[in-house]
């Protein structure tokens, strides 16, 4: 293949991911296909709830992502020796942890199968897991209330999104992750504390990246709230049964994800780069070549 045409074929992909280019006028088969949602492939671990296989998605032009080459994750500190086997079978290359220094003191490093052992590349949290246990650490409603209530939880949220584009550390981070996933000999899991917000942002960048509509990513993003209602609700029971929070749905906003949290990425995208295409290129770095790449592994 000549350097012209590979340009070309590299030029197509990156348009096609964009949405830019339809690459045939779609069939009623495809469009019927692009309509029906695929089952989201959940990997059952007791010590993680919210580890998904990013594969089934159907793409613009008909195709759909591969199952078994990216994985998005909550945070693999707790998870038992069954888990450990489980993951093993899953033959991951890699597995990029995106917490904070402080959160791993906090919660611990991952447990994985031997051999294996993570890519720590920490992505700014705008001081969110701080807050969180400060204020609940208070025991004081009053406190708790003047931290979380009024809006004000809801507002941080909007804050740590913005900054997932805004922070050139987090941009370089989640740019790398991308070429790695590109350029793996296998498959690559990327997880940070509860698997929704930077793992949420960086698995819609991919999926959009390789061609996915971006409803249908958006859908793939807003499903944590279901991985993750029965575990949240539990913490905020046992928070008010213990008596260290008398209102733990002040902590709603903050386990949830939302679509204006997802929007306040998006805007800040627009404002800083013009388009998506922009933010891939000027902002994660991605070249052509690196786009053709992530989207001839995970697409057929």
């Amino acid at each position: 293949m000549t350097r012209v045409v590979r340009g070309a074929v590299a030029a197509a992909a990156a348009a096609l991911a964009m949405g830019a280019l339809p690459a045939t006028a779609p069939t009623a088969a495809a469009a019927a296909q692009h309509r029906t949602a695929s089952p989201i492939h959940q990997v059952v671990l007791q010590g993680a709830v919210n580890v998904r296989d990013l594969g089934g998605y159907a793409t613009y032009d008909g195709e759909r992502v591969r199952y078994g080459v990216a994985y998005r994750a909550d945070a693999l500190n707790k998870v038992s020796e069954t888990d450990v086997a489980a993951l093993g079978r899953l033959g991951l290359r890699e597995v990029v942890d995106f917490r904070t220094p402080f959160e791993l003191q906090y919660d611990g490093p991952d447990r994985l199968p031997t051999g294996l052992a993570p890519t720590s590349r920490p992505v700014t949290d705008s001081g969110l897991y701080a807050q969180m246990l400060t204020a609940i650490g208070s025991r004081d409603p009053a406190t708790q209330d003047a931290m979380l209530g009024h809006g004000k939880a809801e507002a941080l949220m909007r804050t740590v999104y913005g900054a997932f584009v805004s922070d050139p550390t987090a941009r370089a981070q989640f740019g790398a992750t991308l070429k790695d996933l590109a350029t793996a000999r296998g498959p690559l899991l990327f997880h940070c504390t509860s698997g929704k917000d930077r793992t949420g942002w960086l698995s819609y960048v991919l999926l959009r990246a390789v061609g996915v509509p971006a409803g249908t990513a958006q859908e793939d993003y807003l499903a944590s709230n279901t991985f993750r209602a029965a575990a949240d609700a539990a913490l905020r029971a046992g928070l008010k049964q213990s008596g260290v929070m008398r209102n733990p749905d002040l902590l709603i906003p903050l386990q949830e994800v939302r679509v204006d949290y997802l929007d306040a990425a998006l805007s800040q995208l627009s404002a800083q780069y013009g388009d998506f295409y922009g933010y891939l290129t000027g902002g994660l770095g991605l070249s052509l070549h690196d786009l053709a790449a992530l989207r001839s592994r995970l697409v057929p």
